[in-house]
C-alpha cells in the first residue's frame, strides 16, 4: 500500500526547487548532520570558490531561516512560505535534529544545543547575517540562538512559541487543554491521537480520512524515543528565568485563536521583552496560523522583513 504522505514528497520538492532551493546536508561535527535546504547558488557558490572573487556587484539578497516546529519537518511546516520569500530572500529551511534526516550521537537534547549546531552549519554555509523565523518548538529555539548568537541574528519572528518552556508554564498550559504531559500531545500514536492534535492547533475543523492520518504518522513521527527526549529537554525548573536583553527587531506573529500559546501570552511576552518588540494577531487562526491563513501570514511576515532591510535603504 502507498503511503499518500510519503508519495507527495516529490511533488512538493519539485515545487521547492522551481521557487530556487536545493537539499543539502551539513555534518556540525563527527555523527551530528543537519538537513537543509538552501539557496541553489549557496551550492554552487561552494563548488567554485575560486570564483567567488567575481566582478559582478548584484547585491546579496537578505538571508531569511525557516525553523519548523515539533509535528513535522522543514518543508512540510513552511511549504507556503518558501516561494512567497524566495524573490527577495535567501531562504534557508533546515531540520532540527532528529526532524527530517538531521541526526546526531550527542546526548544533548536542549533548545540551546539545537541552537548551537543551527549556528555552526549557518556559519558553514557562509551566511553571516540572517532573520529567523520560528514556529513553535522552533521559536523556542530561534529565541535561543538570537541570544546567543546576536551578530549572526539580526531579527526575529516568532508565531506560537514562548521564551522559555518553565515546569510551572508546561503544567497549566496542558492541564487547561486536558493532557497529562507534552508527549502526549505532540506525539501522538494512533489516529485519534493525531485528530485531537490538528483540533487543538487549528481554529477551522479539518477533515482527512484516517488512512491519511495514518499515513501522516508513519512518516513524520519518527525518532519517538529521542523527540520525547527532546520534550523533556525543553522544561526548566525556575519559574522566572531571566528575560535576554535582545538587541535584535522582535515580531510576534500570532493566530488570535491559538490555543496552545494563547493570543495574551503572546501580549505579555511583547511587554518582557521591550520597546523593540511588536506583537501582531491574525484573526481565524490558530496555532498553525502559517498553514490556516498563509496569505495574511506572508503579507505579515513580508512587511515585517521589509521594515528590516528595505526601508532603511530607502530613506
Amino acid at each position: 500500500m502507498v503511503n499518500l504522505v510519503e508519495a507527495q514528497k516529490p511533488l512538493l520538492h519539485g515545487l521547492i526547487k522551481l521557487a530556487g532551493l536545493r537539499p543539502t546536508t551539513v555534518e556540525i561535527e563527527p555523527n551530528t548532520f543537519m538537513t537543509f535546504w538552501v539557496p541553489a547558488s549557496t551550492l554552487k557558490n561552494k563548488k567554485s570558490e575560486s570564483k567567488s572573487k567575481s566582478k559582478s556587484k548584484s547585491k546579496p539578497k537578505p538571508a531569511v531561516i525557516l525553523i519548523h516546529g515539533f509535528a513535522a519537518e522543514g518543508l512540510v511546516t513552511w511549504q507556503f512560505q518558501i516561494g512567497a520569500l524566495s524573490k527577495k530572500y535567501s531562504v534557508y529551511v533546515p531540520d532540527l535534529l532528529f526532524f527530517g534526516g538531521s541526526t546526531t550521537t550527542n546526548p544533548d537534547r536542549s533548545p540551546a544545543h539545537q541552537a548551537a549546531c543551527l549556528a555552526i552549519a549557518l556559519g558553514k554555509l557562509n551566511v553571516s547575517r540572517c532573520s529567523l523565523v520560528g514556529f513553535s518548538y522552533g521559536g523556542m529555539v530561534a529565541f535561543k540562538l538570537a541570544e546567543m548568537k546576536p551578530d549572526l541574528v539580526e531579527s526575529l519572528v516568532v508565531s506560537g512559541s514562548i521564551l522559555a518552556m518553565t515546569e510551572s508554564v508546561s503544567e497549566a498550559e496542558l492541564s487547561r487543554m486536558g493532557f497529562k504531559s507534552s508527549a502526549e500531545l505532540l506525539l501522538p500514536t494512533s489516529v485519534d491521537g493525531l485528530k485531537t492534535l490538528l483540533k487543538v492547533a487549528t481554529h477551522r475543523k479539518l477533515w482527512f480520512p484516517n488512512c491519511l492520518h495514518k499515513d501522516y504518522l508513519e512518516v513524520m513521527f519518527t525518532n519517538r524515543k529521542e523527540r520525547s527526549e527532546l520534550l523533556e529537554g525543553l522544561v526548566i525548573a525556575e519559574k522566572n528565568p531571566d528575560i535576554p536583553k535582545f538587541p535584535q527587531k522582535i515580531h510576534l506573529l500570532w493566530g488570535e485563536n491559538d490555543q496552545i500559546f494563547r493570543m495574551d501570552i503572546a501580549q505579555q511576552m511583547k511587554e518582557k521583552l521591550g520597546e523593540k518588540a511588536t506583537c501582531e494577531g491574525i484573526q481565524k487562526a490558530g496555532h498553525l496560523v502559517h498553514l490556516e491563513r498563509p496569505c495574511v501570514y506572508n503579507r505579515c511576515l513580508k512587511r515585517f522583513l521589509a521594515s528590516v532591510y528595505f526601508e532603511e535603504t530607502s530613506k
